[in-house]
């Protein structure tokens, strides 16, 4: 009614709680309760009378009928095309024909440049789908060499 979420009304209710007290809260839900129900019967009370007032001075028979002239169904405008006999001349009849081979001939493009955008992508997720693949691959390592062992000293040499 007022736009107040659940988590906002949470918030009323706990603050309400803490400054009220839980023994006056009921009684003062009851009356709020009460109150808002009297609020709504006014509004309805009300509406009722203007609806009663605006039928009483006709203006939902006016409102009808030009609801009624407005609609060109009811306003005969179909019949008038039909009586004046509008047919399409040999010109535009012409054009008629060259907008539908131009509109023929754009479709056929477009259906051919989705095609060869659709060929396009498909080839580069392919070549992605290679090249991840590739990467995926776990590389051997080459053999270890063994690193050269270090000279002994030659027991014989002295410094």
């Amino acid at each position: 009614m007022f736009g107040l979420g659940a988590s906002e009304m949470v918030v009323i209710g706990v603050v309400a709680l803490i400054v009220i007290g839980p023994k006056d809260l009921p009684g003062l839900f009851r009356t709020i309760g009460q109150f808002t129900g009297k609020a709504r019967m006014m509004a309805r009370e009300f509406s009722r009378a203007m609806d009663q007032a605006a039928n009483e001075a006709g203006v939902k028979d006016i409102s009808n009928s030009i609801n009624a002239a407005a609609n060109p169904a009811k306003f005969g405008t179909e019949k008038l095309k039909e009586a004046t006999g509008i047919t399409k001349g040999p010109e535009t009849q012409k054009l008629s024909e060259e907008r539908q081979a131009a509109k023929e001939k754009m479709s056929k493009a477009m259906a051919d440049a989705a095609l060869e955008r659709q060929a396009r992508e498909r080839a580069e997720a392919e070549a992605a789908a290679d090249a991840a693949e590739a990467s995926a691959e776990p590389e051997i390592a080459p053999e270890p060499v063994a690193a050269p062992s270090p000279v002994a000293p030659d027991p014989e040499k002295k410094p």
